[in-house]
């Protein structure tokens, strides 16, 4: 059966090393016989959540007209989300910060998922990323029926190319594959 993916990338570079593990996972994920759809985060107006609980009395709609509505819909109707990041100061990037802080209005409605994280970082230890999923744990924490089914670490890659030929290309790929 064929599953919809939803990737997320939060890297503020196109084709930076977060990114272009987003391209490996999907392409496994097309060969296998999956729709995929790549969210690149930087061409997105995605505000600030203001938390002014508005959305709450409101119909779990938000007061702002960005483009979260859009991204938020496609959150909802996916079967698999990739959460992907660059690690800066051991944490995630302020793009993937702000979606998450968004998908308050409706986070109930994202449930019944797979979730994938992919995280790069300059650093070459993975433990050096552990806060960063972490964080992400503690998004998906609250959400229903959702299962992280796997982690991607690119390592030791801080200027763009530096992750082509590494570990984490292929892991992407059959990763990407196995949905």
């Amino acid at each position: 059966m064929s599953k919809k993916v939803l990737v997320l990338s939060g890297s503020p570079r196109k084709g930076g090393n977060s990114d272009v593990l987003c391209d490996q996972f999907m392409l496994g994920g097309e060969e296998a016989g999956n729709q995929a759809e790549k969210i690149f985060l930087r061409d997105k107006e995605i505000n600030y959540c203001m938390a002014c609980d508005t959305c709450k009395r409101n119909g779990n709609i938000c007061d702002q007209k960005d483009d979260m509505v859009e991204v938020l819909d496609k959150m909802i109707a996916a079967d698999v989300i990739v959460m992907a990041t660059p690690v800066y100061f051991n944490t995630m990037n302020g793009q993937m910060k702000t979606l998450i802080d968004r998908t308050y209005s409706r986070y109930a409605e994202i449930s019944n998922k797979d979730i994938y994280f992919i995280v790069t970082a300059a650093n070459p230890r993975k433990q050096m990323m552990e806060r960063t999923i972490e964080e992400f744990r503690g998004f998906i924490y609250f959400l229903s029926g959702v299962k992280e089914k796997g982690i991607i670490y690119g390592t030791g890659a801080l200027n763009i190319g530096d992750i082509q030929g590494s570990s984490a290309m292929k892991e992407a790929y059959e990763m990407g594959k196995t949905l």
